[in-house]
């Protein structure tokens, strides 16, 4: 059994999701979105997002977290300010001991939905269908569950490999 956390990264809002994968079966276990003051300093809004992280990180104590890698936006200003929201979230993960993964967004559709170019909606519905217990209220936080669906997807996969080389 192992406990992944997901992440979808943001500086206005961070989606997190927690599931649990043992053999080939998923469950929902928790998710929830951290939003950050936007009048505040960026210094500020970097430590909001570690708090609201390091409690979830804490309550649910993950053994893994998987990341949804940068997306590059139109303004630089955008992607600069996204980039750090990220590099604090990949601090605070490494500073709890956690192993992390990253996934682009492509790949994270890609194992969800089967199209590496679904939207949105077909991602939270996806979600829904493999976490049935899953309350992910926000696209964030469904976006995050997608993330952890996407890393559980690799293990396997990676673990059959192993499984397959080590029989011949």
């Amino acid at each position: 059994m192992t406990i992944i956390l997901g992440i979808d990264p943001g500086l206005q809002r961070t989606g997190w999701g927690i599931i649990v994968s043992k053999s080939n079966r998923l469950s929902f276990v928790d998710c929830g979105t951290i939003k950050t003051d936007s009048e505040l300093p960026m210094a500020e809004r970097l430590k909001q997002l570690h708090d609201g992280l390091q409690a979830a990180i804490l309550k649910h104590k993950p053994h893994e977290a998987a990341v949804e890698e940068t997306f590059v936006n139109v303004s630089g200003s955008s992607t600069l300010k996204l980039g750090q929201a990220r590099g604090g979230i990949l601090l605070t993960l490494s500073l709890c001991g956690l192993p992390v993964y990253e996934y682009s967004a492509n790949m994270v559709k890609k194992s969800v939905v089967g199209a590496g170019h679904a939207d949105k909606k077909q991602v939270g519905m996806m979600v829904k269908v493999l976490l049935p217990a899953s309350n992910a209220r926000q696209a964030d936080a469904a976006d995050a569950l997608a993330v952890a669906i996407c890393h559980a997807h690799q293990r396997d996969f990676l673990s059959s490999l192993r499984k397959q080389g080590s029989s011949t």
